[in-house]
Formats: structure tokens, C-alpha cells, sequence
């Protein structure tokens, strides 16, 4: 919604957008006039306009404006309290620094935006509820058709998504798309861009929005600090007052300066973003090692190996988001639901591959009935639970255990002592199943329904889930992160391979560990493989997961050779302890 201005009649306390509800963006409108279109050839480049709202309660949030084509600059505000919020415009543009102006914000049922909470879990802002994140990658949800936008989002919103991954940039080559080169964006697109992202916002979707596939595009396209600053800029004032998280990168990895980039791209936006939107970046296995730098606030993961969620959830007080834990076209439809459900037991939140496919396939079922199944529970509560035989879980240990079946077979769970309710739950067709009979003791036996296929058995205190949700409150016990066991005595396993002190990037060389001592703990053993060149300041890589394989070392891992490499392998027993240790080698190339 926009209001236009003229200098005259942008006076103090004046209202300039009409009501507007919380959480919904309001575009103020400003018109170059001949003169100021004279000095300021490309607006995009030279004009800079900004306001400060103040709130009746006295918050403050600085939002800065965009050109949107012609002789058009637009300041994009969405209020977040009711009442009216005063403004004040400054910037280059003489004729309106200093004005003043008013924005009446109306109370609406809007939840907020998004917020990390409980260590691994999402709220919304406004009503301090949780946030179930579930969801779809479409890299060009900008750039495809309207119909073929329209059928998808009326589709994934059918379906309870709940986020859509997509590409600002596109793939690379699409930029040439929204840029004539790097100071001339092609506004017409960001206009149907902003709308797309209406749209999806109006069907309950955040939009996790990338910036660029990866730093080549990014750089190739915007090749000083300056121009990128410009486009970051761009992107926070044109699309901070929706509701969307920020990705920086589809991945950085491949980058020599990756990770630097990262940290100028996201440092600048927290800097600026007055909403304080999620952030985050693609990576080609996990983001994790960027948490340091102190602009991230959550972790992705594109990966399908469960030793890279499982164990990273252990070590990281930050939710994780999995956009790599299967493709739809390459896994299929078994694999793709197996894949969905495993990463629910590492602590993920799932975001699938489907990238625009079939708008009704079985994966996009699969997902439904997962938001289906979790939206019973008290997911924002619920952390990896290792007391378990025959399956992995998750619990809110007291009030509800959800046990994953993969290979149905008898599944026995320490649980504490109570009544619960017993339910098997078929991840294929979505049907809930209860059992006549409550069960009551700190031991649950059994076996799913039939051995046909995988299973989901969930054990519930449903009279204390419902409660608790009468007096809602969003943490019911502390979540605390473990420490993790590096005194070599106490460490289980050991390193046999690589055996030599020396690696080279351009030959394969085979990793394995082996336990020392045979345990229950030990019978089961998740390893995840890490390395890293100190001097570099690049963190660390995944390298491989598993007992043993071949390690994954990044040709750009370091600039100069020969260099000193350290590999950290974690591995995660049975009983949900965590060891590392270290071997430090000898790099060449």
C-alpha cells in the first residue's frame, strides 16, 4: 500500500498510509521532482533516504529506502505495535530531510515474524508461540511464469508449508535478469518479485531468501565491497517488512574467501535489517562453522548423512534447518519419507527439494503428514532421546517420546514412570492410530501395526500436554548443551586412518576409527569427520561421516602449501555422549 508525497504535504504528525495492520508492509512513496531526477541520473546510486519510526511505546526502527524505478524511492515499513508510529525522513534528498509523518498501525491476527527460541526451536514474535518450519526449495519462484507460480503457491500452501527457499539472483546466468549491469537493477522485476512474495506471505509462508548462489555469481556480478554493499542494502530495505529469513549464499564453500564473504554480507545485514530476521547461509554440507563470527543465528544443512545433525545438535546452541536431507527426483518417494523422518531425529527442522516438480507428489504428501504428526506435539520442546532400542527418538522426557521405526521391528524405550497414551502413526498415509489399552510403567515394549513398513510410534500424556498448553509457556525445562569429552583416557575410539602424516588435496585418502572398548554405548556410534587449516581462518569442512571412507578434502581449503591440517572426529554413542579427539597432518596439494 503506498501513499504519494509532496514536499508541502508531508508535515508534522500527518498520517501518510492509511491503516495499516501490524506486520503488514506500508510503502511510502517519495517523487523525484526535474531537479532532483537531474542531479540524481540513477537513483539507485547516489540517493540515499531513510526514516526513523518511534512507536507509542518508544521502540525505534530505522528503515532505509529503495528505488523502484523511474523517479521513484520508496521507504517499506511494517509496524509491529498497534497505535501510531511517528517518523522522521532524512537522507540526500533536501526537500524532504527532516519532514515528519505518521503511520496509524491497526491490531491484526498476525503471529509476527520469526525468532530463535528454546536453543533449537523458532517463536513468533507477536504471539510468543512456537513455529513449526517446514519446508520447500524453488530457486525460481521468481523468474517462472505467473500461472506456474500461482499452481505452486496455492499448492505448498494446500500443504501446510510453512517457509519456501528460493534464490534472489537465481541460478547462475539469471542475474543478467534483474541487473543491466552492477548500479542498474531492473526494477519490473523486483515489483513481481515483491508480490510473489505477498502472495506467499498471505498463505502463512515465510520466504528464506538467498542472495546469491554462491560467491562467483555474487562477486562476478558485484565485483567491489561498495557495489555489493549497494545490493545488500537494497535487498534489507526492499524486503526486510515482510515476513522472510535471510540465507546469504546457496553455498560458500567453493569460494576461496567464502567465509570472509559471508561475514560482510551478514554482518551488514544484522547491522541494518531492523527486524532482526533469521540469518544464515546454503552450504554444501553444514554452516556451522560461520556460528563464530557472530552475525548467524541459525544453522543449515544440506546434507543426508544423519552424523552431521545428529552430532552437530549436540555441540551448537542454535536451531537447525536441513535443506539438503534428500531430493525428491534422486531418493524417491521411500527414501525421500525415510530421509524426512531420520533428520527429524537429529533435531532438524526439514526443508524439502521438491524445487517446483510435481505439485502433488508423494514426498509433498509425506510432508504434510509430518506438519500433521508434529503439530500434535510439543515440537519446539522436543531433543534427540538415546534411552531407545529399535528405532531413534525424540522426547520431552515426562510428557511425550516419539520413537522413528525405519526397519519395523520391536522397539523398547525407557520412559518415566506415568500412564501414556500409545499411538502408531503411518508416515505413508498420515493416519494416527490409538490404542485401546493405556500404557502404564517406565518400560514400553512393542511392535508397529505390521512389519510392511516403516512406523512412528508416539507415547503421550495427552491430559498433561493439554495443561500445560492452558497456561501456555513456551519453555517447560532447561535445555542444556553437553560438554563434549576430549580426555584421550576417556574417549572410546581411536584413529587408524589416515595413518600417515602427511595428505595431499589431489589423492584420496581412507579415514577409520575404531572403538577400544566394546560397551552398549559403543554398539552404536555415529562419527562425523572434520577438518581445517588453522592459519587460514576458513573454520572447518565436513569431510565424511561414518566408521570409515574417504576423506572429502576442498581443493581451496588453503591458499598456501605446504600447511598444517587438523582433523576433529566426533563420534556419538549410543546413549547420546559425545567424544572428540584430534590428528593434526601435513597438507599438500
Amino acid at each position: 500500500m503506498a501513499a504519494w508525497l509532496a514536499a508541502a504535504g508531508l508535515l508534522a504528525a500527518q498520517q501518510v498510509c492509511p491503516p495499516t495492520p501490524t506486520y503488514s508492509p506500508c510503502d511510502i512513496v517519495f517523487e523525484l521532482n526535474d531537479q532532483e531526477a537531474a542531479a540524481h541520473p540513477n537513483p539507485y546510486l547516489s540517493v540515499d533516504l531513510r526514516a526513523e519510526f518511534r512507536s507509542p511505546r518508544a521502540r525505534t526502527l530505522l528503515a532505509q529506502g529503495f528505488w523502484d524505478g523511474g523517479r521513484k524511492m520508496v521507504i517499506r515499513f511494517s509496524p509491529i505495535e498497534t497505535g501510531n508510529w511517528d517518523f522522521r525522513v532524512t537522507g540526500n534528498l533536501e526537500r524532504f530531510a527532516g519532514k515528519m509523518g505518521q503511520v496509524q498501525a491497526t491490531a491484526s491476527q498476525d503471529a509476527g515474524f520469526l525468532l530463535p527460541a528454546n536453543v533449537h526451536a523458532w517463536m513468533a514474535s507477536e504471539s510468543r508461540k512456537a513455529h513449526l518450519w517446514m519446508g520447500d526449495t524453488f530457486l525460481d519462484m521468481g523468474f517462472v511464469e505467473q500461472p506456474a507460480f500461482h499452481a505452486y503457491a496455492e499448492a505448498r500452501g494446500k500443504q501446510k508449508f510453512t517457509h519456501l527457499r528460493s534464490s534472489l539472483l537465481g541460478k547462475p546466468g539469471d542475474e543478467t535478469q534483474l541487473f543491466e549491469g552492477s548500479d542498474r537493477p531492473k526494477a519490473e522485476f523486483f515489483q513481481r518479485l515483491d508480490q510473489r512474495i505477498l502472495a506467499l506471505n498471505g498463505k502463512g509462508m515465510f520466504v528464506d531468501l538467498i542472495l546469491a548462489a554462491n560467491g562467483v555469481q555474487l562477486m562476478g556480478l558485484f565485483q567491489t565491497w561498495q557495489q555489493r554493499e549497494r545490493f545488500v542494502r537494497y535487498a534489507v530495505s526492499r524486503y526486510a517488512a515482510m515476513h522472510m529469513t535471510w540465507q546469504m549464499l546457496g553455498e560458500y564453500e567453493s569460494s576461496p574467501d567464502g567465509r570472509a564473504l559471508l561475514r560482510e554480507m551478514g554482518t551488514l545485514v544484522k547491522k541494518i535489517d531492523p527486524y532482526q530476521h533469521p540469518r544464515s547461509t546454503g552450504t554444501r554440507a553444514s554452516s556451522a562453522a560461520a556460528l563464530s563470527d557472530g552475525w548467524m543465528n541459525f544453522v543449515m544443512h544440506q546434507s543426508a548423512d544423519d552424523s552431521v545433525g545428529a552430532i552437530e545438535h549436540q555441540i551448537f546452541p542454535a536451531p537447525f534447518v536441513n535443506a539438503g536431507f534428500a531430493s525428491e527426483t534422486a531418493a524417491g518417494a521411500e527414501a525421500f519419507r525415510k530421509r524426512l523422518w531420520n533428520a527429524s531425529m537429529n533435531g532438524e527442522y526439514p526443508v524439502a527439494a521438491l524445487d517446483g516438480g510435481s505439485l502433488q507428489s508423494a514426498s509433498a504428501k509425506a510432508m504434510t503428514s509430518w506438519y500433521e504428526f508434529f503439530s500434535r506435539t510439543r515440537y519446539w520442546e522436543l531433543e534427540p532421546y538415546f534411552e531407545v532400542d529399535g528405532g531413534r527418538a525424540v522426547a520431552l522426557p515426562d510428557t511425550e517420546y516419539i520413537v522413528y521405526i525405519e526397519k519395523p521391528q520391536q522397539v523398547e524405550i525407557i520412559v518415566e514412570k506415568h500412564g501414556y497414551d500409545v499411538f502408531w502413526f503411518n508416515p505413508i498415509s498420515g493416519e494416527l492410530t490409538k490404542e485401546k489399552k493405556e500404557f502404564k510403567g517406565d518400560k514400553f515394549v512393542g511392535e508397529p501395526p505390521n512389519k510392511n513398513q516403516d512406523w512412528v510410534l508416539h507415547l503421550s500424556r495427552e491430559g498433561r500436554k493439554e495443561g500445560m498448553l492452558r497456561s501456555y509457556k513456551f519453555e517447560s525445562r532447561p535445555n542444556l548443551m553437553q560438554e563434549v569429552e576430549q580426555t584421550p583416557i576417556k574417549v572410546p575410539f581411536e584413529i587408524i586412518a589416515p595413518a600417515q602424516d602427511e595428505l595431499s588435496i589431489s589423492h584420496a585418502a581412507k579415514f577409520q576409527a575404531r572403538v577400544k572398548r566394546d560397551t552398549r554405548a559403543t554398539r552404536q556410534m555415529m562419527y562425523l569427520w572434520t577438518g581445517e587449516v588453522p592459519t587460514e581462518g576458513q573454520g572447518y569442512r565436513v569431510l565424511g561421516g561414518g566408521p570409515e571412507g574417504t576423506l572429502a578434502i576442498p581443493a581451496n581449503l588453503a591458499k598456501l602449501y605446504p600447511a598444517v591440517f587438523n582433523i576433529r572426529v566426533y563420534a556419538l554413542n549410543g546413549v547420546g555422549k559425545l567424544y572428540s579427539i584430534d590428528k593434526v597432518f601435513r597438507l599438500k596439494q
